[in-house]
Formats: C-alpha cells, sequence, structure tokens
C-alpha cells in the first residue's frame, strides 16, 4: 500500500513539474529508489513523463524562450547520446554524485555569490555544455534539472517563460529517450496498466503545477526551484555516497 501511495506521489510530483515547478520531478526517482531498483524506478516513470511533457508544451506553447530552445534541445539529444552509449560502464554511484555536485554548485553560488541585477544572455558555448549534461543527467537518473537550471537561471526569465523552455526542451528529449531505454532493455518487465493509471496522475499533477506557477511570487517561485534542486543534489549524494560506501 505504501509503495503504491509513493508511486501514485511520484507521478503527481512528475506533473507537477512539468506545470512548471521544474526541479520537482528530479525527486520522484530518488524517492522511489527507497524501495525499487534506481533503473526499474526511472524506466517505469518514463512513460509518465513523456504524457506529462506534452500536456506541459501545450499549456506553454506560447510562453518560451525560442533562442534557448534551439540551443538546449540539440545538445540535450547529444547527451541522451552519450548516456546510451556509457550507461552500461559505468558505476551508478558516480552518476549520482556527479549530479548531486552540479545542483550544490550552483546553489551555492546563487546564495553565496554576489548578487547580480544583469541578464545572462543565452549564449551558443554554455548552452551546449549544459545541455549536453542536461541530457546525460537526465538519462540516467531524470534529474535534469540541475545543469539546465545553473544555465537558465542566470538569465532571469520571466517565470512562464523559464517553465514553457524547460518543457519543451524536456518533451522532446524525453521522447528520445524511449527508444535509447529501450535498446539498453530497461523498458522490460513493465506494468502498463500501472503505468496507465500513473500517466493519469501525472495529468492532474501538471494541471495543479501550472496553477501554482501562475500564482506564485517571481522571488517565491525562483527559491522554491532553489530550495528543491539543493533537496534533491543532498539526496543524488547520499545515495552514491552510500553506494560506495556499501
Amino acid at each position: 500500500m505504501t509503495d503504491t501511495f509513493l508511486l501514485i506521489f511520484a507521478a503527481l510530483i512528475v506533473g507537477a513539474s512539468k506545470g512548471g515547478l521544474a526541479s520537482a520531478a528530479a525527486i520522484a526517482v530518488p524517492m522511489l529508489a527507497l524501495f525499487m531498483n534506481p533503473v526499474k524506478a526511472a524506466a517505469t516513470l518514463l512513460p509518465v513523463y513523456i504524457v506529462t511533457d506534452w500536456i506541459g508544451v501545450w499549456l506553454y506553447r506560447r510562453d518560451f524562450s525560442a533562442r534557448n530552445i534551439w540551443i538546449l534541445t540539440p545538445s540535450i539529444l547529444f547527451g541522451v547520446a552519450i548516456a546510451t552509449v556509457i550507461t552500461p560502464y559505468t558505476p551508478e554511484p558516480a552518476l549520482l554524485i556527479f549530479t548531486g555536485l552540479i545542483g550544490v554548485w550552483y546553489c551555492g553560488r546563487a546564495w553565496l555569490g554576489r548578487a547580480s541585477t544583469e541578464k545572462t544572455e543565452a549564449r551558443v558555448a554554455p548552452g551546449i555544455f549544459w545541455g549536453t549534461l542536461t541530457g546525460i543527467a537526465s538519462f540516467i537518473t531524470h534529474s535534469g534539472a540541475p545543469p539546465s537550471q545553473a544555465y537558465l537561471l542566470p538569465q532571469k526569465l520571466g517565470k512562464l517563460e523559464f517553465a514553457g523552455t524547460i518543457a519543451i526542451s524536456f518533451a522532446v528529449g524525453n521522447l528520445v529517450k524511449l527508444p535509447a531505454y529501450y535498446a539498453i532493455g530497461q523498458l522490460d518487465g513493465l506494468n502498463w496498466g500501472l503505468i496507465a493509471g500513473l500517466a493519469l496522475a501525472g495529468i492532474i499533477g501538471t494541471i495543479g503545477g501550472r496553477a501554482l506557477t501562475k500564482v506564485l511570487p517571481e522571488h517565491t517561485y525562483v527559491r522554491m526551484i532553489q530550495v528543491m534542486l539543493l533537496i534533491l543534489s543532498v539526496i543524488l549524494l547520499a545515495r552514491g555516497g552510500a553506494q560506495i560506501i556499501a
């Protein structure tokens, strides 16, 4: 019963992230990994990500940064291609720690660094770098939020424009992950009836996330993203460290 509740809650979190609370979804896989294999957890949630991705695309079809999408999307796809090759040969603890360090680094820079009132431009080279890391981290643990936000948040986009850019970029990246996961056997043996129910929960979460994004003040919205990002990153570091020690 507890396992089913956590699965539904994870699907709601994924949906809320696609509705605008961008960091929330990356907490879902670590939460499910408390009672199931992390790879199985990622595979179980991937169809939920895909369904809610395209709901998010529709919700934010008028709110996005076209330049950022043109920079990020090919970079994310490149990262997915790299991850498809390296995942079977890379120890999971190393991947979890790498992803967690990105999030801790960003939060430390945002909270401890000198505040800047200037906007960072959407530059190609940083976008390719962070987009590639996003694709790799997203493929492995559905934790692409830290690198993508490290690139986007300094640009100080409006909250709807930020959410729309994330939604569209990740929709393409997650769709491409489906054949990649199939190729390395991560979709074998899934309970598709259960996944259909989780997808419905994800859709409900998407609508709720959109509503929260619209009413939250800008400062509160950004701080919520940063706090969720830090929590996620600490979870990933703890899991990676525990696996190394074990």
